[in-house]
């Protein structure tokens, strides 16, 4: 067979170099993808929002004008009630204004109520009592302290591994029955 000549040679890696795939530049990012403008919230934002704004609808419908009674009519025209001047910059500023007062008053009237009625219990709140739920409790071993994932069905104890599970079956009666009055798992008859 005869040598191949140098310039077939190098033709041929020309067309290799012309057709692999790895000397292409290929982004890990579509070069048109932008990131979203809208921001995302997360669900204790969300959540706070929406008790902010029960809060305030509730405390606004106390305050609203629908419960202030309104004068009667005969009352208008006796002189006993001053009408309104009908200023339209004072105006604006009275209801500015009165806006602000509102707004003022709805949120000391939150807080009274958040005060009078004590902290209320959420996944937020710190101050909420753990779970008594026989599912959410945690089994440690009587003998180490560490989680225990079994019970001897002889003594009742709740063991570690099968190290403490021979400690546990070498124990006498009244041993067994002092880890269990330790816990507050013991029987007694009467």
């Amino acid at each position: 067979m005869a040598p191949a000549t140098p310039s077939s040679d190098d033709s041929h890696q020309q067309l290799l170099d012309q057709l692999d795939l790895m000397l292409k530049p290929r982004p890990f990012r579509n070069q048109a993808w932008k990131p979203s403008q809208r921001r995302n919230k997360n669900i204790k934002q969300i959540i706070s929002e929406a008790s902010r704004k029960d809060a305030s609808v509730l405390a606004t419908q106390d305050n609203s004008g629908s419960s202030t009674p309104q004068p009667s009519t005969s009352a208008l025209g006796t002189g006993t009630i001053t009408p309104l001047q009908t200023n339209s910059h004072a105006t604006h500023s009275n209801i500015s204004q009165a806006a602000q007062n509102l707004s003022t008053l709805v949120l000391e009237k939150n807080l009274q109520a958040s005060i009078s009625a004590g902290p209320i219990a959420t996944y937020t709140n710190i101050e909420s009592a753990p779970s008594l739920h026989p599912a959410h409790q945690k089994h440690y071993c009587d003998i180490t302290g560490l989680p225990a994932p079994y019970t001897d069905p002889k003594t009742r104890l709740r063991y570690h591994d099968k190290e403490v599970f021979g400690v546990v079956r070498s124990l006498t009666q009244g041993a067994a029955e002092k880890y269990l009055e330790a816990r507050g798992a013991h029987v007694v008859l009467k």
